[in-house]
């Protein structure tokens, strides 16, 4: 018997400790590690129901991420403001999104748009250096905001202008038709 166990363990060394050619290489794949590795970035943009800024609402409204989402400790917040549209050159028309916060000077006074949030909603809301009752209407009405979540390590690596909506747009491999339309509180 101890000759059998000695034969079975010689063999099984020889089986184990053998080793054959090596395999073609298989192609690189992608590390994942940054997040970048010609995949758009994870993130969502919400866009806002024309909103009225006035006494009434303190000149601020509140933006409540719906209850599915979560936003992150590390995730990047953006709002930019609907400031124009104008004629895109094909017969169609173009958006003009402009990043918050954002100064106008206007014969009133100095205005501010800006913003702040938690990890649960976002405030957006209108400063000045006046009465912003006298605000002209089109600084005050019908207001549409972009809200952009994009998670914060990658995006900073990005070499991205935030500035530029449609390149943050492009970044995030998002298109128009991805927009979720939600109504502010």
């Amino acid at each position: 018997m101890k000759y059998f166990g000695r034969i079975l363990f010689a063999f099984s060394v020889l089986v184990l400790s053998c080793e054959g050619d090596p395999g073609p290489p298989g192609r690189d794949g992608r590390d994942g590690l940054d997040g970048l590795d010609g995949d758009a970035l994870l993130g969502t943009v919400f866009e806002t129901q024309p909103i009225d800024f006035n006494v009434g609402n303190d000149f601020s409204t509140i933006f409540a991420f719906p209850n599915n989402f979560e936003v992150f400790d590390t995730d990047a917040i953006l709002v930019y403001l609907l400031e124009d549209v104008t004629d895109d050159g094909n017969g169609g028309q173009a958006d003009i999104w402009t990043p918050l916060p954002q100064t106008y000077f206007l014969t009133e006074g100095t205005l501010l748009y800006s913003f702040n949030h938690t990890y649960f909603d976002v405030a957006i809301f209108l400063d000045g250096d006046y009465d912003l009752s006298l605000s002209p209407v089109g600084f005050t009405q019908d207001q549409i905001f972009r809200i952009v979540v994009v998670p914060a390590d990658p995006f900073g690596s990005a070499n991205l202008d935030t500035s530029n909506f449609q390149q943050v747009l492009n970044a995030l491999g998002k298109n128009e038709s991805d927009i979720i339309k939600v109504s502010a509180q």
